[in-house]
């Protein structure tokens, strides 16, 4: 499918006009491997999730896009422009998609776990987050291709695309709600015990890096983490209702998957 086709349908859709330069570019972070399965969609559901001809769900690796609103509640802002951008890619790749699943094959919830391709080779969720339609997720063991997705997210925020025209990073004093977060903050303490290694921001954060998932990290460069500016980004979860938040301790815990879900902001 031609590039002016493509932006032709992703105008029509209502998402952004993009360079056929950059769209280009966009193709190179994570290349089509060969033998890929071709499948049917029957519809976008949102920015992140397609529903097949055959009836499976599939949440697409790595990318995690702003919610649309449900059940009363408004839409988070880029989350209409994401499902339409999505949208526009399936249509301009005639309705196929190449899957290449996860390690991991679903999720909780049943959906299928798969990095999602076009008809012309370009990896749907380096492309969403070039456009910064979306932001860059790692969860183990669905890692293989988290390096080149987070230098697609790279492109679009050094741009200041989509999400990044504002940042959304949030300092960690701000976190009011569980959810998904991009957060900044100041290493205040770190600690190692049998729960793994636990990262605490100005007694607002504690990140947590669990037992089973210290051999992905270097523990050793963790430890030294106290007093440096860090951002992390993650699914933050609230102690509270959970009762398990005993005197002293952060409210708002964010479980960290993989490394490039941290790093440390250069002064």
């Amino acid at each position: 499918m031609g590039f002016s086709l493509l932006l032709k349908k992703a105008s029509l859709a209502g998402a952004f006009f993009m360079s056929a330069i950059w769209l280009s570019g966009a193709q190179a972070f994570c290349p089509a491997p060969s033998g890929l399965t071709s499948v049917a969609v029957q519809r976008v559901v949102d920015g992140d999730t397609l529903r097949l001809s055959d009836g499976r769900s599939v949440r697409m690796i790595g990318l995690n896009t702003p919610e649309l609103g449900r059940q009363g509640r408004t839409d988070e802002p880029f989350a209409v422009a994401a499902r339409k951008r999505l949208e526009a890619l399936v249509a301009a790749s005639k309705g196929q998609v190449g899957l290449l699943p996860g390690k991991e094959a679903t999720d909780r919830y049943g959906r299928t776990l798969a990095h999602v391709y076009g008809a012309d080779g370009a990896n749907l969720e380096a492309q969403m987050l070039a456009e910064g339609l979306g932001f860059q997720v790692a969860v183990a063991p669905n890692v293989d291709l988290a390096m080149c997705q987070q230098a697609a997210e790279r492109a679009a925020r050094q741009a200041g695309l989509g999400l990044w025209r504002q940042s959304p990073v949030l300092k960690a004093e701000q976190i009011r709600t569980s959810g998904f977060a991009v957060l900044s903050g100041r290493v205040s303490k770190v600690q190692r015990n049998r729960g793994g290694v636990w990262i605490e921001l100005q007694d607002s954060v504690v990140l947590r890096v669990a037992p089973n998932l210290l051999g992905s990290f270097d523990v050793a460069a963790l430890e030294r983490l106290k007093g440096k500016q860090i951002e992390a980004r993650g699914w933050v979860l609230d102690r509270s209702r959970r009762g398990g938040l005993e005197n002293g301790q952060a409210r708002w815990l964010l479980p960290l998957s993989d490394p490039s879900m941290l790093q440390a902001i250069q002064r």
